[in-house]
């Protein structure tokens, strides 16, 4: 330690200290979130409040206009997100928070762009957790809710069913504006949910679009309509810590969380 006398006051300097892991000593979680996003980050907080947990959020420019071709637009943006992220600190996982968008760039082109800005971190989407979600709580017929066009529907019901999953009940409330989506009442999605999952048909539900809330309401719902429930930004929180070596239950938010991945 050094001390000195400058103009009328002491200057210590090089006082010693040590270093921990940080706040991060167990995981850091790095999610990429879109500009127009609402929701996600919100969700986070409520359900990862785990001692050396952290996440880190990045926003990436869209418009809040859902269409193909504004989601398209997002992929030469996902590297740069990633890097600016905690640089020189190592991430556990690289969250893309963006269901629809995973779909129409491809999940393998999202895992490669966040692989050039992050080489270290384990990536994943929405999509791509809903589907490792489906597997853990051992669910084939997804009923699935969204707020997107008929056009982005008929595609994601395709690529859901590509992967090996039914989809006998799809619905929709056809809101293509991100900002206005984000203030669906979570009642509104409440009996959404309920009037999708009720047909016997459907052995769970999946809430599309990170914009649409949940975790506030997913035990009751479950607890109601006896079956699993999960959502974009549910199930890539869950998958997100459990990528990043989080094993433990978090007991309020339903089923999933209760689950390992299922390999």
């Amino acid at each position: 330690m050094q001390t000195e006398y400058q103009n009328g006051f002491l200057n210590i300097r090089k006082i010693p200290f040590d270093v921990d892991n940080g706040i991060g000593a167990r995981a850091r979680i790095g999610v990429i979130v879109l500009a127009s996003d609402h929701t996600v980050e919100h969700e986070f907080r409520q359900c990862v409040n785990i001692p050396g947990v952290a996440y880190y959020e990045s926003r990436i420019p869209n418009s809040p206009d859902i269409t193909p071709e504004t989601l398209q637009a997002m992929e030469n943006h996902i590297s740069d997100r990633a890097a600016v992220i905690l640089p020189g600190v190592q991430l556990d996982v690289i969250a893309y928070c963006c269901t629809s968008g995973a779909m129409v760039i491809g999940e393998g082109k999202v895992f490669e762009k966040i692989h050039d800005g992050r080489p270290e971190a384990k990536p994943t989407t929405p999509i791509t957790a809903a589907f490792a979600a489906f597997k853990s709580l051992r669910i084939t017929k997804i009923g699935v809710l969204t707020p997107y066009s008929d056009e982005i529907n008929l595609f994601m019901r395709a690529y859901i069913e590509k992967e090996g999953f039914s989809v006998p009940v799809f619905g929709s409330f056809n809101e293509e504006n991100d900002n206005r989506a984000a203030r669906i009442s979570p009642h509104s999605i409440r009996n959404a949910i309920l009037e999708i999952g009720q047909r016997d048909e459907v052995e769970g539900v999946f809430l599309s679009c990170t914009s649409l809330r949940l975790t506030d309401s997913v035990e009751d719902i479950e607890q109601e309509l006896g079956k699993p429930v999960t959502s974009s930004n549910h199930a890539i929180i869950w998958h997100s810590l459990r990528l990043a070596g989080i094993e433990e239950e978090i007991a309020g938010y339903g089923a999933l969380f209760r689950k390992a991945i299922q390999r």
